[in-house]
């Protein structure tokens, strides 16, 4: 059984974007619209590439911004 979101969680996106050999991946927080954006090869698990969007976009919402 899943564990709910905490509280604080907002809902985050992933757009996956193929470009040639490579994959390019997005992850959107739809509460605030901030993007964090990831490149990998596109044979790489999309789940790696998207835990390392939200990595990036967790980093980013958490130090306010850019």
């Amino acid at each position: 059984m899943r564990k709910p979101p905490p509280e604080n969680a907002s809902e985050v996106y992933f757009e996956l974007t193929y470009v040639g050999a490579a994959v390019r991946v997005a992850a959107i927080d739809a509460a605030t619209g901030r993007e964090a954006v990831v490149m990998g090869p596109a044979n790489a698990a999309a789940a790696d590439l998207e835990r390392l969007a939200l990595g990036k976009l967790k980093a980013m919402l958490a130090r306010g911004g850019d």
